[in-house]
């Protein structure tokens, strides 16, 4: 139950990116799935801390000399 109250805020930030803001910019995400649902999945997954560091490694890594295709919330050991 905490995990979901302080994941909410940052859950919802996402959200009104995706709305107001992914659908006026070029697609540009090199993964799937894309950066933003990335970020959802692992905050829902693995909590603020660990899910907000995945998040960011993700996002620094999506550039036109980063990975790219298939790339999946990791799971917890």
């Amino acid at each position: 139950m905490l995990k979901k109250i302080l994941t909410y805020p940052f859950i919802a930030i996402v959200r009104f990116y995706q709305v107001a803001i992914s659908p006026y910019t070029p697609s540009t995400c090199r993964y799937t799935p894309t950066c933003s649902h990335y970020t959802i999945e692992a905050l829902q997954k693995r909590g603020l801390f660990m899910g907000s560091w995945l998040a960011i490694k993700r996002i620094f890594s999506c550039h036109p000399w980063g990975g790219s295709g298939y790339d999946p919330v990791p799971e917890k050991k």
